[in-house]
C-alpha cells in the first residue's frame, strides 16, 4: 500500500509544477498587455496612486481614428523617429518650425487670405534648447495620448500637465503656448492644425440665431443631436470649441458676422434673421479661432455669402474684419484653416456716417487710432492689394472721426432694423472688399 501511494505522489507533482508554469505564462502575457496599453508617460498623485500624464484617468471610450487623426498620429510618430535617429548616429537633432509673423506671408487676392512663407527657424539640441526641446516632445507625446483617448486640454491644462515634468516643466503659460504654437506651425504643413492636436482654446466661439439647424453628437454615444437656432427665444446658440464634427442645415439666404453684442441681441430679439431670411453671428470683437471655423465651415458647405457687420473704426476694419477675411501674419500657418476670404465689409463704412449723418453722433479719431490706420495702408499685404480699402482708410484719415455700430440708434433704436440694413443689403456690389 505504501509504495503504491509514493508511485502516485510521484505522477502528480510534475502535473501540478505544469499547471504552475501555465499560470505564470498566462500572468506573464496579461502584464505585457497593461503594459502596452498603458504606455503614457506616468506621474504620482498624492495618495501614492499612478496617474497618465494628462493627470487623468480618463473612463471615456477611446473613439474610432478619424483620418485626421491617423494623419497626426503619424506626424507626431515620424518626429519622433527622426529625432531618435539623429541621437543613434550621434548628430544632433533638430526642429524646424515655421516664422510666424507679417514679414512671412503673402497674400494674393486669387487665393483670398495671408499664406505662410518660405521662412523657417530651426531649434536644434544643445546644452541652451535641451529643456524646450524636451517640452516639445513632450507636449506631441500627450497630444498622441489624447487622440488615443479621445480627450483633449484646454492651453491652460496643457500648462500645468507639465508640473509633473520635473526640470522639464513650463515656469509660466508662455512658455507652454509659444511651444503649442510652434508645433501647431509644423504641423500646419500636414495640414493639421491644433484641435487636431487636441488642444482647444478656453474660451468658445460667439453666438447664433437664425435659419439654421446645427447637428451635433452625443459624446458619449456619437447619436446625432440636432439644434434648432430659431428656437432659444431672447437666448441663442452658443459655438463649441471645436466645430469639425458639426453638420448643419439651412435655407438661409447670408450669414450677418457681427462685431457687437448689444447689436447682435437687438437683431436676434426683433427676429430680424427671419424677416431677412439670414443667420446672425455674434464675434464679440475680434473672432475667437471657433467662431471664424464655424462660419468658414458654414459659408463652403452652403454655399451662402458672409457679411460684415462692425463699427467703422481702423481696429475694427484693421483687427476684427481683416482678422476674420484674411487671417493674420502671427497666425498664417492656420489662415487657411480659420479665415474666410468670401467675406465682404458690409458696414459701417466711412461713407455711411455722411450717407446717413452721422457726424454729430461720431468720436474724434486718437493717437493709437491714426497709427493704426496708417499701419495698415502702410504695411498690410491685403489693404495695399485693395483700392477701394485705401479710399476708405484715407477718407476716414480725411474726416478724422469714428462711428460705432450704435451711433445709427440717433434716428431711433431699431432704425438699423428698419431703415439702415435692408437699404444697404439691396447695394450688395457697393460693400467693401
Amino acid at each position: 500500500m505504501a509504495k503504491k501511494k509514493k508511485k502516485t505522489t510521484g505522477k502528480k507533482a510534475p502535473q501540478k509544477k505544469k499547471v504552475l508554469r501555465k499560470k505564470k505564462v498566462v500572468r506573464k502575457k496579461v502584464v505585457r498587455k497593461e503594459t502596452k496599453a498603458s504606455a503614457a508617460p506616468v506621474g504620482t498623485a498624492p495618495g501614492g496612486e499612478k496617474v497618465a500624464a494628462t493627470g487623468t484617468k480618463s473612463k471615456r471610450a477611446a473613439a474610432a481614428l478619424g483620418p485626421l487623426d491617423k494623419k497626426t498620429i503619424r506626424l507626431i510618430d515620424s518626429t519622433a523617429e527622426r529625432v531618435r535617429k539623429s541621437i543613434y548616429k550621434r548628430i544632433l537633432p533638430e526642429l524646424k518650425f515655421p516664422v510666424r509673423s507679417l514679414s512671412n506671408v503673402t497674400y494674393e487676392k486669387k487665393t483670398g487670405y495671408f499664406e505662410l512663407g518660405r521662412g523657417r527657424k530651426s531649434r536644434a539640441l544643445s546644452v541652451n534648447t535641451v529643456k524646450g526641446f524636451a517640452q516639445t516632445l513632450r507636449l506631441m507625446s500627450i497630444s498622441k495620448e489624447m487622440i488615443l483617448n479621445n480627450d483633449f486640454a484646454t492651453k491652460r491644462e496643457a500648462y500645468y500637465v507639465s508640473k509633473n515634468w520635473g526640470d522639464c516643466k513650463f515656469t509660466e503659460q508662455t512658455e507652454s503656448d509659444t511651444a503649442m504654437d510652434d508645433i501647431e506651425a509644423l504641423a500646419s504643413l500636414d495640414g493639421l492644425s491644433r484641435e487636431q492636436l487636441r488642444y482647444f482654446p478656453e474660451e468658445h466661439g460667439g453666438s447664433v440665431a437664425g435659419n439654421l439647424t446645427v447637428i451635433d453628437r452625443d459624446t458619449e454615444t456619437g447619436k446625432p443631436i440636432r439644434i434648432d437656432c430659431t428656437a432659444f427665444g431672447t437666448g441663442s446658440y452658443s459655438i463649441p470649441h471645436s466645430v469639425e464634427h458639426l453638420k448643419f442645415e439651412t435655407n438661409a439666404k447670408f450669414i450677418i458676422a457681427i462685431e457687437t453684442g448689444g447689436m447682435f441681441q437687438r437683431l436676434n430679439n426683433h427676429k430680424f434673421w427671419k424677416t431677412g431670411k439670414c443667420i446672425l453671428i455674434e464675434m464679440g470683437g475680434v473672432p475667437t479661432r471657433a467662431t471664424r471655423r464655424f462660419i468658414r465651415r458654414l459659408a463652403d458647405h452652403k454655399k451662402i455669402p458672409v457679411y460684415c457687420f462692425v463699427d467703422c473704426d481702423p481696429y475694427g476694419i484693421a483687427n476684427i474684419y481683416r482678422t476674420l477675411k484674411v487671417g493674420s501674419g502671427n497666425a498664417a500657418h492656420i489662415n487657411k484653416f480659420f479665415c474666410v476670404p468670401q467675406a465682404r465689409f458690409l458696414g459701417v463704412t466711412p461713407q455711411d456716417i455722411l450717407d446717413f449723418k452721422l457726424q454729430d453722433a461720431t468720436h474724434v479719431l486718437q493717437k493709437v487710432d491714426i497709427k493704426r490706420a496708417k499701419d495698415a495702408l502702410k504695411n498690410d499685404p491685403f489693404f495695399k492689394a485693395h483700392t477701394p480699402w485705401i479710399k476708405a482708410l484715407g477718407q476716414m484719415l480725411k474726416m478724422g472721426v469714428r462711428a460705432e455700430q450704435q451711433a445709427l440708434a440717433k434716428w431711433g433704436l431699431n432704425f438699423v432694423i428698419d431703415e439702415y440694413l435692408p437699404r444697404k443689403l439691396k447695394d450688395k456690389k457697393s460693400f467693401l472688399p
